[in-house]
């Protein structure tokens, strides 16, 4: 929806390596316009990134979320997985002039997976202006990954991501997301204004 009114972030969708359908609704959507497919969890897939990490020894930067959260996460996953080799983490509450700085700082790092947590679209535009200055195997936009695998924020119960409506367990215990919330009805809107085109 963000990119909807954003050309930076819509190119960056556009030109993406791999994008994930992490929303139920984006597969609503998808199976709208014949196009199966399943949810991919930002969390679970770094997470299973990590676990690769500690079987193949890829290095991995946590970058993102408040003070001390990476940090915390990077303790937790290095216990989960023994083995893992994340060798940095860093807070993301730096100012976007600085976003070259640290790139450049990451490039000397040379990480082989860079996981982002800045929230949409800042993680998205960061991981773009990194690839300047930078080479890695993965960088991944994870949103607030970082804050589930630190223990701050818990996941939603099993049953509630079952019955697909995660969104609201989140924007109940988080009340400055209905913002996002709020976007719904306009992108179902949209999503039916484009199957009277097809």
């Amino acid at each position: 929806m963000i990119a909807q009114e954003d050309a930076a972030l819509m190119r960056i969708y556009q030109e993406a390596s791999w994008v994930t359908a992490d929303s139920n609704g984006v597969i609503w959507a998808l199976r709208r316009q014949d196009v199966t497919t399943e949810r991919v969890s930002g969390v679970d897939l770094a997470d299973r990134l990590l676990a690769l990490s500690a079987a193949k020894g890829y290095s991995v930067y946590l970058l993102g979320a408040a003070p001390g959260v990476a940090e915390a996460a990077r303790e937790r996953m290095m216990i989960k997985y023994p083995g893992c080799n994340i060798i940095g983490a860093q807070h993301g509450h730096f100012p976007e002039s600085e976003n070259e700085f640290v790139a450049k700082q990451l490039a000397e790092i040379k990480p082989d997976i860079l996981l982002v947590a800045m929230g949409i679209p800042r993680q998205e535009k960061f991981i773009d202006e990194a690839r300047k200055h930078m080479q890695f195997g993965i960088a991944m936009g994870v949103g607030g990954t970082l804050d589930v695998m630190s223990g701050k924020v818990k996941r939603a119960p099993v049953i509630i991501q079952k019955l697909k409506i995660e969104w609201l367990w989140r924007t109940l215990l988080n009340p400055k997301k209905f913002s996002k919330a709020k976007t719904l009805p306009v992108f179902v809107r949209l999503v039916k204004q484009a199957e009277k085109k097809k």
